[in-house]
Parts: C-alpha cells; sequence; structure tokens
C-alpha cells in the first residue's frame, strides 16, 4: 500500500465520522471485479497484448506502420482470437460479449491494431454476419474470418457522416440482367475515411439506395469485390488513399467511387429486405423507417467496442501518471531535506484521482452495457425494446467514454511534465490515435442528440394514456415544485437542517439517496422543460418545427449527457455490494462518492439556480471532495494496479520504477554530502551566519 508523506500526511478521518479507516485495498479481488464476466476473454487479449510482436514501434513511417499492422492481423488469426462472434459451425464460438470483451483490449497493443481488427471482423464480417443469411454466411464469411479476404465497410460518405438516410450512392436493380448497378452519382457520394480501402481491401460491404422499379427502399448493404488478387481495381471501381491522418496511421484509410458496377442479385445482404428475379421487393419489416433502423442497429457493436477500448485506454493513461505521480519529488513545501511526491500535491490529486473515479465508473457502466449487448445478440434477450435500449445505452455511454479518455490523457500527460510528452511515454501517441474515436461509429454529439429524443419520446409516452385524475396531479406536483424552487424554499429547507454546521452538510452531501436525487432530478428537470418547449412543434410548419428544436438543441445534449452520467453513476452503486471485502468496499464507496459529487460540482451552478442546493451545502461540497481525495490517496497506487495492466502493457519508463531509482540516488547523494560535511552552505544561511 502506497506510504502517504509530505503535505498529505494527515488524519484523513475526523473523529467525529465514526469509521475505523481502512487498511488494505483488496487489489486481487478488485481486479477480478473489474475484469466482469467474460474475465477469460480479458486475459487471453491482455496476454496477447502484451507481445512484442503486437506492440506500436513508434518512429515508423506509415508505410512501414501499415505493413506491420496488416502482419500482425494474420498474427491473431493464427492465435485464433478474434473469431468468438461468428457461428461454431464455422469455426467461432457464437460469443458476442466474449468477442467485445477480448477485441477491446487490443488497444493497449496499438490503437491501428484494434480498429484495423475492427474493420475486417466487427464491421466488414460483422455486416455480411448480421445482414445477410446462411447463404451468405457460407459463401464469404470463412474467408474473411481467415483474412484470406480483407475487406471495407463502406458506409460513410464524404458528404454525409453520420446522417447515413441521406447518402447518395445507389444500387439500381437491372431485372433484364438480375444485377445491381452499384454507381457513386457525385465527388460528394464517394465512400470515405474507410479502413482497408487504400491498399489491402479485397472486397466491401457497400451501404446504398436500393432502387428496383422505380422506388427508392431506403438504404441496404451489398457484398462488392473491388479487387483482384494483385491488388488492381476491378473495372468501374476507383479510389485514393486518405494520407497521412491525426492518428492510426497503422490502417490503410481511403476512398472508394463506383461507376455501374454490376453485382449479381444475390450479393444483396437480403436478411431485412429482398429483391426477387423480377424486381419486386419484399421485407419482413413494412415501416421503411423501422427497417432502417433494424439494419442499422445490428451493428451497434463498433459503438460499444469504443466506449471499452476508451475505458482502457484512461486505465493506461492513469497507471502510468499515478505510478509517476507517487515516485517523482518536486518542491520543499513541507521538509528542507526532502521535495514533495507529487501526488501529495492536492492540486494533483484532483487532476488525477477525480478522473480515477471516472474511469472506475465509465468501466462499470461499460460492462453493463456488454451484458446488454450479448443477450440481444445471443438471443437470450432480444425484443424490439431490448434491442432499442441497447442502441440508446450505446450511444449514451460511447461519448462519454470517448471524449473522457481524450480528457485524462491530456490531464495525465500535463501532469508528466516534460516526461509525458516524450513518445516513449505513450501519452502522446494515444491521444492521437484516440482523438478520432470521439467521431466515428457516430459524431459524440449527434449521438447524444439521438439519446435526448429517446428520452422525450420516453417521457411522452409516459403521460400519452393518462387520465385527467393523473394529469391534475401531475400539474399540481409541477407548480408545487416550482413553488418549492423558485422561490428559494429548498435551500431555506436545508439551510435551517444544517444549521450551519459543516458535519451535516457533508453527511447530506455522502448520502447515496442524495446522490441519486440530485443526478436523477437534474435529468428529468431537463426533459420536462425541454419536453414542455417543444411541445407545440407538432403543431408547427416543418421549418418552424425544425427552427424551435434547433433552439433548444444544446440544452437536449446536455440533458442527455446528464442522463448518461446518471447510467455510469448508477452502474457502479450497482456494484459496490458485490465487492465482498469490507475495506475495499469502503474505498470503493468514497471512489463513487467522489465521482457523484464531482459530477454536482461540475454543475453546481444549476443546482444553485434552480433552487437544489443551499448555499451552504455548495460551499460544503468541495471541502468534502477534498477529505474524499486525502482518504482515497494511500491506495491510489493499489487503484490503479487493480486495472491489471503490467509492464509490458504499459511501455512507458516513467512507469517502469525508473523514477523512484533516480530519487533514491539524488537522495543517498545529499545525505552523503550532508554526512562528511562538505555540502556549500546556502547563501541565505551564509549571510544570516555573518551577520550574527
Amino acid at each position: 500500500m502506497t506510504q502517504v508523506t509530505g503535505p498529505a500526511a494527515v488524519d484523513v478521518e475526523r473523529p467525529e465520522d465514526g469509521i475505523t479507516p481502512p487498511s488494505r485495498l483488496d487489489t486481487e479481488a478488485l481486479g477480478e471485479r473489474l475484469l466482469g464476466r467474460w474475465a477469460d476473454k480479458r486475459r487471453l487479449a491482455r496476454r496477447l497484448a502484451g507481445q512484442p510482436e503486437l506492440a506500436r514501434i513508434d518512429g515508423q513511417t506509415m508505410a512501414e506502420h501499415r505493413e506491420r499492422v496488416s502482419a500482425q492481423l494474420k498474427y491473431l488469426v493464427d492465435t485464433g482470437s478474434v473469431h468468438y462472434a461468428f457461428p461454431e459451425r464455422l469455426g467461432g464460438e457464437d460469443n458476442h460479449g466474449g468477442n467485445i470483451a477480448g477485441f477491446e483490449e487490443l488497444v493497449i497493443a496499438d490503437p491501428s491494431l484494434q480498429i484495423k481488427a475492427g474493420v475486417q471482423w466487427g464491421l466488414f464480417g460483422a455486416a455480411v454476419l448480421h445482414l445477410g443469411t446462411k447463404e451468405h454466411h457460407d459463401k464469404w464469411l470463412p474467408a474473411i474470418m481467415s483474412l484470406e479476404v480483407p475487406g471495407a465497410f463502406a458506409m460513410t460518405e464524404t458528404g454525409h457522416g453520420s446522417d447515413v438516410a441521406s447518402i447518395a450512392t445507389t444500387a439500381t436493380f437491372d431485372p433484364d440482367t438480375e444485377e445491381f448497378v452499384i454507381s457513386t452519382p457525385h465527388r460528394a457520394a464517394w465512400k470515405d475515411y474507410l479502413g482497408n480501402a487504400a491498399k489491402d481491401g479485397l472486397a466491401a460491404v457497400v451501404f446504398a439506395k436500393l432502387i428496383t422499379r422505380g422506388v427508392d427502399h431506403g438504404v441496404h448493404a451489398f457484398y462488392v469485390p473491388i479487387r483482384d488478387a494483385e491488388r488492381n481495381f476491378l473495372p468501374g471501381v476507383g479510389g485514393e488513399d486518405d494520407g497521412l491522418k491525426g492518428g492510426l496511421n497503422g490502417i490503410d484509410n481511403g476512398r472508394l467511387h463506383f461507376d455501374g458496377v454490376r453485382i449479381p442479385r444475390s450479393n444483396l445482404l437480403d436478411r431485412y429486405g429482398q429483391v426477387h428475379p423480377d424486381g419486386r421487393y419484399t421485407s419482413p419489416i413494412a415501416s421503411p423507417g423501422r427497417r432502417f433502423f433494424t439494419m442499422l442497429g445490428t451493428l451497434v457493436q463498433g459503438r460499444v467496442s469504443l466506449d471499452g477500448a476508451a475505458v482502457a485506454a484512461s486505465k493506461v493513461a492513469l497507471a502510468i501518471s499515478v505510478k509517476y505521480a507517487t515516485e517523482r519529488r518536486q518542491f520543499h513545501a513541507g521538509s528542507a531535506l526532502e521535495e514533495e511526491v507529487l501526488l501529495d500535491y492536492q492540486r494533483h490529486q484532483r487532476r488525477l484521482l477525480t478522473r480515477l473515479a471516472t474511469t472506475y465508473a465509465a468501466a462499470f457502466a461499460h460492462e453493463e452495457l456488454l451484458e446488454k449487448f450479448d443477450g440481444v445478440f445471443s438471443g437470450a434477450h432480444d425484443t424490439d425494446g431490448d434491442r432499442q435500449d441497447l442502441e440508446t445505452l450505446a450511444a449514451a455511454l460511447k461519448p462519454l467514454s470517448t471524449w473522457h479518455a481524450l480528457d485524462t490523457l491530456q490531464e495525465c500527460r500535463e501532469a508528466c511534465g516534460g516526461a509525458g510528452f516524450l513518445a516513449e511515454n505513450r501519452f502522446t501517441s494515444l491521444r492521437a490515435d484516440l482523438d478520432v474515436y470521439a467521431t466515428f461509429e457516430g459524431d459524440n454529439n449527434v449521438l447524444l442528440q439521438l439519446v435526448a429524443k429517446r428520452l422525450l419520446a420516453d417521457y411522452a409516452k409516459e403521460f400519452r394514456n393518462a387520465d385527467f385524475g393523473a394529469l391534475a396531479r401531475w400539474v399540481a406536483s409541477q407548480a408545487a415544485d416550482a413553488t418549492l424552487h423558485r422561490t428559494g424554499l429548498r435551500q431555506v429547507a436545508q439551510t435551517f437542517a444544517d444549521t450551519g454546521s459543516v458535519r451535516k452538510s457533508a453527511t447530506y452531501l455522502k448520502d447515496e439517496d442524495t446522490q441519486r436525487q440530485l443526478l436523477t432530478d437534474r435529468v428529468s428537470s431537463m426533459v420536462r422543460d425541454i419536453a414542455a418547449d417543444l411541445k407545440r412543434a407538432s403543431r408547427l410548419p416543418q421549418s418552424e418545427a425544425a427552427a424551435l428544436f434547433n433552439s433548444r438543441q444544446h440544452d437536449l445534449i446536455e440533458a442527455a449527457k446528464a442522463h448518461a452520467e446518471l447510467l455510469q453513476w448508477e452502474a457502479f452503486t450497482r456494484a459496490l455490494p458485490s465487492i465482498d471485502d469490507g475495506d475495499t468496499r469502503q474505498i470503493m464507496t468514497w471512489v463513487r462518492d467522489l465521482f457523484g459529487l464531482g459530477l454536482v460540482e461540475k454543475n453546481l451552478a444549476w443546482y444553485l439556480m434552480h433552487g437544489r442546493l443551499s448555499a451552504q451545502r455548495a460551499k460544503t461540497l468541495g471541502d468534502y471532495i477534498h477529505r474524499l481525495l486525502l482518504r482515497l490517496r494511500p491506495f491510489a497506487q493499489d487503484l490503479v494496479d487493480a486495472f491489471g495492466y503490467g509492464p509490458e502493457h504499459l511501455r512507458a519508463p516513467i512507469a517502469s520504477g525508473a523514477e523512484r531509482r533516480r530519487q533514491e540516488e539524488a537522495a543517498a547523494y545529499a545525505a552523503a554530502l550532508r554526512a562528511e560535511g562538505t555540502a556549500p552552505v546556502p547563501e541565505k544561511q551564509a549571510r544570516a551566519g555573518a551577520g550574527g
């Protein structure tokens, strides 16, 4: 356990707390809890990610990096580690949750490897698996699984990214030849940013508007060969290399365009929509809108895996920076002889431990997302409602975890000073590679807007069939709520209850039900206010309704973020009872409190403006957070050790123990000088002696 010295070496419990301070954190048990249901797959993936054959080599050219990553994909195939989600009869395991759990760990080896593997098996292969039929599976999946046919996932267009429904590529059916004709009618319709498109891909799953008998049936997916065995484009297919990017340069991203490319009718991945030889279109889903979202929903695993990969990257960054912060010393704050350990400074604790708490919350929420994903794709829980919940949950959590990873990598980099800026310590390259995670598989702001729309729809549904009495009671409660909050009565009541006592305010804030109420109330209040304002949109012309919606777009996204943060807090809270060791559970409760109260502090203006907190309790909030930081400081190293990443995963010299050896050498040198009496006298001391 890390020992506290310097300015942080104070009693972290006050006598009135009545709490016996925990003496230890069970790192091994906590680590097991974090590994989750698919612990075996995570361990296998981590052993793989720790192999030098898969480690990123800094300083490689783009061409060298691409070649290395392409070879690494074959290494993954040879080790049998990338086929878990595919059918057992084809050599897979039908293990969807385990597949994602293992796949997301590859980010610690090289994000380029993780994403290129995701393109091949999680997008290209998964599209054939989930949008095709058994005939398609038997025909194409073996070669996809073995890497005999590398492929691209051609959905995004230069002119349309997240707006998939508006893509311009067309697939027009010709009944005379029973073929689809694939065309990109203009430059904005080119398929862009596609992994495997610039160099490696032999085929692509192309998303295009299916047109037959003069009717546009919306976006469907088609299996389209794009190159021959010598990597030359096939007739009618063209493309370009996207070139050097801000990160992920081990992936050969590129553009594709099609000029009258003909493919057989059977190349339509037709699980949700079929075209008969005479051009007649049929589908088991009558609604075009529902059909579109059902097809896209089958590909939600990209968002699920990015959520997990972002959490893993945050863990790596914190493991490196906390290790360094427990060893690196700077400034003589509490001793003339010994400099202070960085993590003993309150500001450093604020920088790292608050992000550590958020990472734990994101990790527990991701495990629940993974359970939901496996339930849907295994068929155990696969209703329309389950799929909608999965899509909403993934759209809520992926933005928070990817933004958090970028923020954490940057803060950890700065917290390590110049050492953090060295490429060998990984922060800069990880941040560059994860930058695009915030915009691919769905731009984060667009995803949160989808979440907000779901919140509004659920809110409207709650009152759609309510009788007059229920509505009257709700209106009355809203009036009472407005009176209570807007007149400051809630704040007056809080102040009276606390009677100026910091202890009572802190007791209120650390209470689990209080935190839940504060976080839940903010979400419900925001949704209610927006819903009331947008209610009249249905009666307005389209342009005016769109303008009204746009005027509340920022509020919608903020409400969705608040909802996603609540989901993380709830997941963390549900995880606490599963921790058997009492000391460990107490420490993790503090971590949960640090996360929850950090959310309240971040939005303190809202809570004050809307009368949810008194000035007394708001003032106490920051002080109590600092007390939590002091309580957690002795366990900081244990908390990151529980992530389970060894030196072969971190691969950062500043996390290798080298800093501690440097500090010990420096301390021994200074002690030797003092013992020998040969240490020079500081000028101020010399002057004082001369003046005496």
